[in-house]
């Protein structure tokens, strides 16, 4: 960050805020008048006081460098993270030079960051003592655990071939008389079976026959391919390694990332978050300019609390990634951060529109059960496709030089990301990295066609 001497754009702090209110929130703070002893420091340190309701103003400090993403800590009660006045502290810091000086930190601040420090050491000291237990304690225990639950899930996944089999005995249409009570009956037996990733699929199956025309030919699709995953655990023995590693994924068995470690220049192409009334989980997609490599990184948050780690659209930093287990598995874990993200005006290589179909193709055969796949589109023109049969329009992304395109997906149509798209392209080709599945394409982040920051979608 400031050892590099490159700030961030308003659009990129912006995009750590849990919602609208706190967007709206921070920007009101992002100016010098409630601010007092702002400050930063080389290493990566912003700090200030934020005049509030009450005597006291609100200490606020950010640690921009620390190695698994931004760190908040503020005085003030709210529990959205991070809250108003972290916003507004890193706005005014991404402001004009000179508007945060550099110095030193007063005691609060430094003591913040010293016990993050002692944290830090203190989790690596016990990962390495229970890494080392967990190998030498009781090995065969675990076994024993581990064959129990398999056993479980076996029994499952056998229920549940047999639920799957008098559903289509019985034929399709009596799904949408018997309502969403079965299916929630099967996705908790599923639970019981220590099967989450079954009863995760289960549950999406009880919302398909209420959503539209067409739903007979989803459900049958949906419930063929849980049949085909329930299949890979039956017979996962006679599955490749990498395949099997992918099914007990699916399922829901706990993986690690024991992958070799790649040390890269990682960009971050996108961020996202998606919630339900018990979790929010956040995706960041990230593209090795060294090794051409894209990984995700998933984080997690209890239920309406955004999660710790944060990589806004547009940074760039230099870490270790170790891959996770399994055939076609894009997912990481994030190790050892040598330099603080910083933003950049690097962009991935992209491909054409039928190289992005052919993409996730070749990456269906590794994982069938695969919605979408990561892909970078390079002259692209976003435009409606013509269909007026619709209540909106339906738009695509058209190949600028060839007469091929994508489908943008339905869900993303009445998204305010898509005139984003729209009116930066100006029907010029732009550049766009997305998630490309059988519903179409889903745009997260673009590039206009000359030079230009990424501008997030999401």
């Amino acid at each position: 960050m400031t050892q590099q001497g490159v700030r961030w754009t308003a659009d990129q702090v912006l995009a750590l805020a849990p919602d609208a209110a706190s967007r709206k929130a921070g920007s009101k703070l992002g100016a010098t008048g409630p601010w007092s002893e702002a400050g930063s420091s080389d290493e990566g340190t912003v700090w200030g006081l934020c005049a509030g309701s009450g005597s006291k103003p609100y200490q606020t400090v950010i640690d921009i460098a620390d190695s698994t993403g931004l760190a908040y800590k503020c005085s003030c009660p709210s529990r959205k993270f991070p809250c108003k006045h972290a916003l507004g502290l890193l706005l005014l810091w991404a402001g004009e030079e000179g508007t945060v000086p550099r110095g030193h930190a007063p005691d609060w601040a430094e003591q913040w960051i010293a016990g993050r420090q002692q944290r830090a050491a203190g989790r690596a000291t016990t990962t390495g003592g229970e890494s080392g237990t967990a190998s030498s304690g009781d090995p065969e225990g675990a076994r024993r655990r581990a064959e129990r639950r398999a056993e479980r899930i076996t029994a499952g996944a056998a229920e549940l071939e047999q639920r799957l089999a008098d559903l289509l005995r019985g034929g399709l249409a009596g799904a949408e008389q018997a309502g969403y009570g079965q299916w929630e009956e099967t996705a908790a037996r599923m639970v019981d079976a220590q099967a989450p990733g079954l009863a995760a699929r289960v549950r999406e199956l009880g919302a398909i026959p209420s959503s539209g025309p067409g739903w007979p030919v989803r459900l049958l699709e949906e419930c063929a391919l849980l049949h085909l995953l329930d299949q890979g655990w039956l017979r996962r023995e006679r599955l490749p390694d990498g395949l099997a590693m992918t099914v007990r994924s699916r399922i829901g068995l706990p993986g690690s990332a024991d992958g070799p470690p790649v040390r890269d220049h990682w960009l971050v192409l996108a961020q996202y978050d998606t919630a339900d009334s018990r979790l929010t989980t956040r995706r960041i997609w990230l593209h090795g300019s060294e090794s051409d490599r894209t990984a995700l990184l998933l984080s997690y948050g209890a239920a309406g609390r955004a999660p710790e780690l944060a990589l806004p659209v547009g940074l760039a930093f230099e870490a270790e990634l170790s891959a996770y287990a399994g055939a076609g598995q894009l997912r990481a874990a994030l190790g050892e951060q040598f330099t603080p993200p910083t933003p950049t005006t690097t962009r991935p290589p992209g491909v054409s529109t039928p190289q992005a179909a052919s993409r996730y193709g070749d990456a269906l055969r590794a994982d069938p059960w695969l919605d979408s796949y990561p892909v970078t589109l390079n002259r692209v023109i976003p435009t409606p496709d013509g269909d007026t049969t619709g209540i909106a329009p339906r738009w695509q992304l058209a190949d600028a030089d060839g007469d091929l395109a994508l489908p943008i997906t339905p869900a993303r149509h009445s998204l305010p990301g898509l005139w984003r798209l729209a009116a930066l392209s100006g029907g010029a080709p732009v550049t766009v990295f997305g998630e490309c599945g059988h519903h179409g394409f889903t745009p997260l982040t673009a590039w206009p066609e000359g030079p230009g920051e990424a501008v997030s979608l999401c």
